[in-house]
This record gives structure tokens, sequence and C-alpha cells, in this order.
């Protein structure tokens, strides 16, 4: 189930031991601060929902049944898919995602992380968290399937 990777300066970190330390402790947390973040930002579209149902005659409210869901795509995008490649929870808990490539995480990648993330608790129960618990990098299922990892930034 181990899978290698060719050692280029790009992912030298995703193959460093000292890179996983504590990394499912950040990962939660970095979790919960970031859901916290997400429901904050929904506050606003919400009102303005409200609004714009009230313009339609009620038809704009159909848009809360997935607001929630396109504004975690968009913190997701815009901040994993980044340039500092994390969400403000995982930067605040000193930690990234890394592709095993060496490349970028590109906004695309990062919302369909975020989305397999999603699927993947929503499928298989939250026990497919487990995965970390026997997976050599700490890598959940979604991590395996895009060939991405969760190091620490320093």
């Amino acid at each position: 189930m181990s899978r290698t990777v060719e050692l280029t300066p790009d992912n030298a970190l995703v193959n460093d031991v000292r890179a996983y330390r504590g990394v499912r402790t950040r990962r939660i947390l970095a979790f919960l601060v970031d859901y916290t973040l997400v429901l904050t930002l929904s506050v606003p579209v919400a009102i303005v929902i409200a609004v714009f149902g009230l313009l339609t005659l009620g038809l704009g409210w159909m848009l809360y049944a997935v607001m929630l869901p396109l504004v975690a795509i968009f913190y997701i995008g815009y901040t994993m898919g980044g340039r500092s490649q994390a969400t403000p929870g995982m930067r605040l808990f000193d930690v990234k995602v890394a592709r095993l490539d060496g490349q970028s995480v590109d906004p695309v990648l990062a919302v369909l992380h975020g989305v397999l993330f999603w699927a993947s608790v929503s499928l298989l129960t939250p026990l497919v968290l487990l995965v970390t618990l026997f997976t050599r990098r700490k890598e959940l299922l979604h991590d395996y399937l895009l060939g991405t990892v969760v190091v620490r930034r320093s």
C-alpha cells in the first residue's frame, strides 16, 4: 500500500518524517477553525440571499439549499489553492497541503480535496477518518486518492 515517490527539491518535505509530527491533531484543530470561518462567512451571504429572495418574490430563497457548500468551495479554492497552500486554520496550526509529485495545489485540486473529504465522511461514516492511523504519512482516504499529504510548514 506504500507508494514510492521520486525525490525532487520540490517534494523533499513529503519524505521527511519530521514533517508529519503532530499533523493529525493540528489537522483536526485546523478543520474546526475553518469550519467556524465558513459558517461566519455564510452569515453575510445569507443576508444577501434574504434580500434577493424578497426581490424575486421568494424564488431567490432556494439558494439557501446550496449556500454552505458554495461558500465552502470558494473558501477552500481560494485559500488552499492559493499561494500558501493552506486554509487560515491550517496556517494557524502550521500545516499545509503538498502534492507527492512536488507541484503546487491549484484551486481545482483544492476544491476536489474538500469535496472528496465530505463525500468520504458522508458515505463511509466518520470512521473513515481512522485511515490516518494506518497510513505512513497520516493520509486520509481522499489524500491517498489525490496524491496529496498534509505536512508541517516549519
